[in-house]
């Protein structure tokens, strides 16, 4: 082994420390990846921010920032509106009805009661005329009149009913004869439609009378 004389010793030492000392600072020097930063001890259930997640925020507008409102109506202008928009609600009903006049049976129905004329628009006319006819103060021969006219507008009525009936039953089976509508509903729905004036029906008629079904 070579042993060191005491000339170069003192001229060696200094260069193993300079040699440590540099690599020392170099190391300290050196920058730390992500993966060496120490992590910040969190919480169990800590929810990351969207800034930690790398999400990008919208700027929201500022609070005393005010929306613009349209200039306020006059009375007679909301006034006008108003009307306008029951008018337009009014004619909407009167062309596609209700809930109640809903679904391809019951426009059948509407078409089977429109194609024809029915007892049931002058039975309420008749009616009239019964009522002032049988007062007290009428003779009696009017008083008679007008009691058989009632049991004559009765008597048409009920056949009329009758035969409108039949016709919904036959081409509501034939048509839809897997239909969930009960039938005593469409009888009901028929003759209420056919008791009223054809001009004030709702939905209004979309078929001529005397019109094929």
């Amino acid at each position: 082994m070579r042993r060191i004389s005491a000339a170069s010793y003192p001229s060696c030492v200094p260069s193993l420390f300079r040699r440590k000392s540099t690599e020392l600072v170099e190391e300290a020097a050196a920058p730390t990846t992500a993966a060496e930063k120490p992590q910040p001890v969190r919480r169990k259930g800590y929810t990351p921010s969207k800034r930690e997640l790398g999400k990008v925020t919208p700027k929201r507008p500022p609070a005393n920032r005010r929306l613009v409102s349209p200039p306020p109506m006059s009375k007679q202008e909301a006034r006008a509106r108003r009307r306008a928009e029951r008018a337009a609600l009014a004619e909407e009903f009167r062309r596609v009805g209700g809930p109640r006049d809903r679904g391809p049976e019951r426009a059948l129905v509407r078409d089977i009661v429109d194609s024809r004329y029915t007892v049931g628009t002058w039975f309420l006319g008749g009616a009239m005329v019964v009522l002032i006819g049988s007062a007290q103060t009428m003779p009696p021969i009017i008083q008679f009149a007008s009691n058989l006219l009632w049991l004559m507008l009765a008597f048409a009525l009920v056949v009329d009913s009758i035969l409108i009936s039949r016709r919904v039953r036959k081409l509501v089976r034939e048509r839809f004869p897997k239909t969930k509508e009960r039938m005593r509903s469409l009888y009901f729905y028929a003759f209420m439609r056919a008791l009223t004036f054809r001009r004030l029906r709702v939905p209004v008629p979309r078929v001529e009378i005397g019109q094929k079904i």
